[in-house]
């Protein structure tokens, strides 16, 4: 059955796999700041800036049975050297931007729908230089699973929190075959994750065959998170 999927963030990476996928078998709305990539694909592109933009005054659908919130960022500084405006910035686009966003189209979430929400495997495994990150999304889990608790059993809230991926997000982190090689090589399955393993979750989450899933942080991240296999 055709469902009416919402993707804030869809023009590129990972928003951009998933839109692919889902525009196939469902009427999907991409809220985004360009559309550069989404003229051969079967969606519909609202204009859009999670920062600066209210989504309420956009033509969305009255009723939606997939949300998904794409933006996101990856500021890695030491702390000591990382002003307040940084920490401020991550903690806006990946927390606050949701939470508005949220707060606008929850009372347009259907029975059984689903929502998708992004971490990082940061948060659940200390990392050097992951501070600001960090603390804006684990701000994102709590209130994911606070979310799915409330509004159980009309509405499932995920969570996926991956290692790093290689979109355009992270293309400095991964800027020369050397850096690739050696972020492969500090993951268990020896490569960085692509968008098509972390949409394909992501899909899998909103498809109504998987309705027993809900209030949970999945990594999907090479083994980062539970595997040492160093030798």
């Amino acid at each position: 059955m055709e469902k009416n999927i919402l993707l804030i963030g869809g023009s590129y990476g990972i928003g951009l796999e998933m839109a692919k996928t889902l525009s196939k078998d469902h009427k999907v709305y991409v809220a985004s700041r360009s559309n550069d990539e989404l003229s051969n694909l079967d969606v519909t592109h609202i204009p859009f800036d999670a920062l600066t933009d209210d989504l309420s005054e956009k033509q969305i659908p009255e009723q939606l049975d997939g949300f998904v919130y794409c933006p996101g960022s990856i500021n890695l500084k030491p702390f000591k050297t990382m002003g307040m405006d940084t920490i401020q910035k991550d903690m806006e686009i990946n927390f606050f931007g949701l939470v508005r966003t949220v707060k606008t189209i929850m009372n347009r979430m259907n029975e059984g729908s689903s929502m998708v929400f992004f971490s990082t495997v940061a948060v659940g495994t200390g990392m050097p230089f992951h501070t600001s990150v960090s603390a804006a999304k684990g701000a994102i889990e709590g209130f994911a699973r606070a979310l799915a608790a409330e509004y159980a059993p009309k509405v499932r809230v995920n969570v996926i929190a991956p290692s790093l991926v290689d979109t355009p997000l992270s293309e400095r982190l991964l800027s020369n075959d050397k850096k690739k090689e050696m972020m492969s090589e500090r993951h268990p399955l020896k490569r960085v994750g692509t968008a098509h393993d972390i949409a394909n979750m992501a899909t899998f989450l909103l498809d109504s065959n998987n309705s027993w899933i809900t209030g949970q942080v999945i990594g999907v991240d090479g083994g980062m998170s539970s595997l040492n296999v160093s030798s």
